[in-house]
């Protein structure tokens, strides 16, 4: 009965993170272009005409047109569903590490404005300032509903609040030391200003010990993924390569596994403490 319990509820977590998926491609799509993400509603890039209900349906849409428009045929990106899927998949992830708690409601924002920044960043290279400064603010809301949840009272709450404040100031400052210092070793721009408000962001919602692992996790990942680019020849040595992408996938690790990552170091490095 409870491993029963647990697929349904888990694909329920899925359906509703693949909806959002669905939302989320709206998003990075109409965001960056000025467009309204609201209205109109959803339609064909190519021919205009607006989609039916059964077109809308997250993963199994795509699956049903065969990845084509149809009305009038035109090619439909395999990147919408993967959207979908993995925004579904995430959903299912936090929800299995935190289960039905205010934590899991929070991941799962989170993790869907990691998800719009990053595939806006791949397309456009730039961090649009309206979502890294409302995800600072919901993040920090994020902070309250925790405190909030610990005690009735007003000091579980504040305190959780100052770990969001803390921690958005620390990304702040460290993500711009870094790009002075990248900016100076390279001759060159480092970094964009959108990097540093998105590890503000971070900063809000993790606090500054997870926000200082997110950054480990990024920075590893980004030089092993830059390295290897030039390598291969697919990255010249100067030409600027997106840096939101690591910084949410340090993130969401930082988010589901931090406590255990940390502890884990501790006791592999200093077994005494």
């Amino acid at each position: 009965m409870d491993t029963l319990f647990t697929v349904l509820t888990a694909l329920i977590a899925f359906t509703l993170g693949a909806s959002i998926g669905s939302f989320l491609n709206v998003v990075v799509y109409r965001l960056p272009a000025g467009l309204s993400v609201l209205w109109p509603p959803s339609r064909c890039p190519q021919c205009s005409h607006r989609l039916g209900k059964q077109d809308n349906v997250p993963v199994l849409g795509w699956l049903w047109l065969r990845g084509r428009c149809r009305y009038c045929k035109s090619p439909i990106s395999i990147r919408y569903p993967l959207v979908e899927a993995a925004t579904g998949a995430l959903f299912v992830l936090v929800f299995l590490i935190f289960g039905f708690s205010v934590q899991t409601l929070g991941y799962w924002t989170f993790v869907s404005w990691l998800l719009a920044l990053s595939l806006i960043d791949l397309d456009t290279m730039t961090l649009p300032e309206p979502l890294t400064r409302s995800g600072l603010l919901v993040g920090l809301g994020f902070q309250v509903a925790v405190g909030s949840v610990l005690s009735f009272s007003v000091t579980p709450v504040v305190n959780q609040l100052m770990v969001g404040v803390i921690g958005a100031v620390l990304g702040l400052w460290l993500l711009n030391l870094i790009t002075l210092a990248g900016s100076i070793a390279l001759g060159q721009e480092a970094m964009g200003a959108g990097d540093a408000k998105l590890a503000a962001m971070m900063g809000a919602w993790l606090g500054w010990k997870y926000l200082l692992l997110a950054g480990f996790v990024a920075c590893g990942v980004g030089a092993f993924v830059g390295g290897g680019a030039i390598a291969f020849g697919w990255l010249g040595r100067r030409q600027q390569m997106p840096f939101g992408p690591f910084l949410a996938l340090g993130a969401v690790i930082a988010a589901l596994w931090g406590e255990a990552i940390i502890s884990g170091y501790l006791q592999l490095f200093f077994p005494a403490l």
